[in-house]
């Protein structure tokens, strides 16, 4: 039986505790209070948020003793409330999660050096067949306002079919992969609205409409490392994420235990340390976005990566009087931008934090970005996390032979045909 130390939480009467915890924080409050029944009095019927408990209940060990799968349960929670923190650490002042309503994009922007027209996988997506589709669909555009600024107005896109007789159906998150937008991801909107999801995408930060030019993440990156005061690699994201999944669950046509969350690249980590922050993503199905950035430093593997962002690589090795990129210049940008990425909240220890829900990791086998050998330890330790939960079938890592960077026709089916599997059930 785990035993649970009232006197050293934070926030001494439950109350407090409670004003203080986000639905995240009261999520993993209630996985200790699961194991302490004097406490479950302390918690009004209002605080549960409509979780599913089983799935907070983080059961992942790897091996051994119960002793050692009890501890590894709580570096789990422990690892959350951190991540928590650090996403917290560099916010503007927060203000209460409110909707306006919004126009179509007509002129997205894209930040690539040349804007980008077709994407052969997202086209290959399954898609129902349904006279006129266009008139049948419905399409929602918003702003979510997740903090006080300007990056705190949150752009969403959302399509979903048009109902006589209204239903709660699962729904799915798409993220979009770096300079690229919300709407780039209309053509798989469309086609999971066809087969009965409710799509949605959304701009992440400094990227469309958070974006005024082609230079706006560039230097949102190049400022992070000068400053120290956001966390525009993946983390202030991951924030919009947690603020976006508060707003999805009030909704009345969303089954709020049937939310799926992919992406490509960018999105794909964003997918990633989105489930590790808030377990009410129930499915997980990231896409050339995973890779273990402790492992690439160690091994000299991280060249790929830094090439993709490379300009705050270079300002910062200016500042630090080098002659070139090195590995010292890498973890340094790291731990500036995204604190804790190649350390505590790298993939060996978040993978923990997204079992037991479905996960789905598609990677090319050639991928320099991502490279293959960097998730052998972590894939191997989420197949024993999952092996004790006795799901082993809810962990899936595919390396597409042959395939570098790039989210191919294979890879969009093989997330399709996941989230069909555990959404729609």
């Amino acid at each position: 039986m785990l035993s649970v130390n009232v006197h050293r939480l934070p926030h001494r009467t439950p109350s407090s505790l409670l004003a203080h915890l986000s639905h995240v924080r009261v999520a993993l409050f209630l996985t200790c209070v699961r194991h302490a029944p004097r406490l479950r009095s302390y918690l009004p019927r209002s605080s549960l948020f409509g979780y599913k408990c089983q799935s907070l209940i983080i059961t992942s060990a790897i091996a051994g003793s119960a002793a050692s799968r009890m501890e590894e349960s709580i570096d789990v929670e422990k690892l959350r409330l951190h991540f928590l923190q650090v996403l917290r650490s560099r916010r503007s002042t927060e203000v209460p999660l409110s909707v306006e309503l919004a126009k179509p994009v007509a002129n997205p922007l894209y930040q690539d050096a040349t804007p980008p027209r077709f994407s052969e996988a997202m086209e290959c997506c399954p898609k129902a067949d349904i006279d006129g589709f266009k008139d049948l669909l419905r399409e929602e555009n918003l702003y979510l306002i997740t903090e006080a600024g300007d990056q705190g107005r949150l752009p969403v896109l959302i399509l979903s079919m048009k109902e006589s007789n209204p239903q709660r159906r699962p729904a799915v998150v798409f993220l979009h992969s770096t300079h690229k937008c919300k709407e780039w991801l209309r053509p798989l909107l469309e086609a999971y609205a066809s087969r009965g999801y409710i799509a949605i995408a959304i701009d992440s930060r400094y990227h469309g409409e958070r974006a005024s030019s082609k230079t706006t993440y560039r230097d949102a990156l190049i400022s992070s490392w000068k400053k120290g005061d956001t966390m525009p690699f993946i983390f202030d994201t991951v924030w919009d994420l947690i603020k976006l999944a508060d707003y999805l669950t009030q909704r009345e046509d969303i089954d709020t235990a049937r939310i799926g969350i992919t992406g490509e690249s960018l999105g794909g980590m964003h997918a990633w340390y989105g489930a590790v922050a808030d377990t009410r993503y129930a499915v997980v199905a990231p896409i050339i976005g995973v890779q273990g950035f402790r492992w690439a430093i160690e091994n000299d593997k991280w060249h790929g990566r830094v090439d993709s962002i490379k300009p705050v690589f270079e300002e910062a090795r200016i500042d630090l009087g080098k002659n070139e990129i090195d590995k010292e210049v890498v973890e340094k940008v790291w731990d500036r931008i995204a604190p804790g990425l190649a350390s505590h909240f790298d993939l060996d220890h978040t993978i923990l934090a997204i079992a037991p829900r479905p996960l789905l990791i598609v990677n090319g086998a050639e991928d320099p970005r991502c490279p293959l050998p960097g998730l052998k330890i972590p894939e191997s330790r989420a197949c024993k996390v999952y092996e004790e939960a006795n799901c082993l079938d809810k962990f899936k890592l595919i390396a597409q032979p042959g395939i570098g960077h790039q989210m191919t026709p294979l890879m969009v089916k093989e997330a399709c045909d996941w989230l069909d599997r555990f959404l729609k059930q």
